[in-house]
C-alpha cells in the first residue's frame, strides 16, 4: 500500500507528464513507483487510440526522461524509468478504455455483484453496449465495479471473404 507522500509524488508526476505526452497523442494511463533496493522503479503506462507502437514507447521514454530531468519531483534518490503500453491486464475504468477495446471480449462485475461476459460494441462517454450471447445489453460505466478484457486464443475473425 502506498503512503500519502508517495500518492502525492505519483499525482505530481502524472500531472507533469500529461501535457507533454498529450502533445505526442498519448494518454498517461498509470504511474507507479516501487522500491527496488537502494533505487526506485518508476513505471509509466501510456496508451492511445489504435494502440501504442514501439516507436511511441521510445518517444514517450525520451519525453518522460526530459520532463523528469527538468523537475525535482523524483528527489535525489536514484530511480529506473520504465515506460510501457497500458497492457491488457489493466481494468477498463474510463470511456476511452472501452472505446479502444471495441470488438474484444470483456468480463464485467457490476456494482450489484452480477457478472457478465460480452463483446464490446458501441460506447459513449456514459455507457457501453455489450453483445452478451447474441443479445445487446447497454451498461452504464457507473454500474461497473470491475471490467477486464479477456484473452482469446484462436478467435475466428471476419475476413474480407466473409464480409
Amino acid at each position: 500500500m502506498s503512503s500519502p507522500r508517495q500518492d502525492a509524488i505519483r499525482d505530481r508526476i502524472e500531472a507533469e507528464l500529461a501535457g507533454p505526452l498529450t502533445a505526442l497523442d498519448l494518454d498517461v494511463e498509470a504511474v507507479e513507483i516501487t522500491p527496488a533496493g537502494k533505487r526506485r522503479v518508476l513505471r509509466v503506462a501510456v496508451d492511445k487510440d489504435g494502440g501504442v507502437t514501439l516507436d511511441d514507447v521510445a518517444d514517450a521514454t525520451r519525453e518522460v526522461a526530459r520532463v523528469l530531468d527538468d523537475s525535482d519531483v523524483m528527489g535525489e534518490m536514484p530511480y529506473t524509468l520504465e515506460v510501457t503500453s497500458r497492457g491488457v491486464d489493466r481494468p477498463l475504468t474510463l470511456p476511452r478504455h472501452w472505446r479502444r477495446n471495441a470488438g474484444r471480449l470483456v468480463k464485467a462485475t457490476l456494482a450489484d455483484g452480477e457478472q457478465i461476459t460480452g463483446r464490446i460494441g458501441e460506447s459513449t462517454e456514459e455507457q457501453v453496449t455489450l453483445d452478451v450471447a447474441g443479445t445487446p445489453r447497454d451498461v452504464r460505466y457507473d454500474d461497473v465495479a470491475k471490467a477486464l478484457v479477456q484473452i482469446e486464443f484462436n478467435r475466428k475473425t471476419e475476413t474480407s471473404e466473409d464480409a
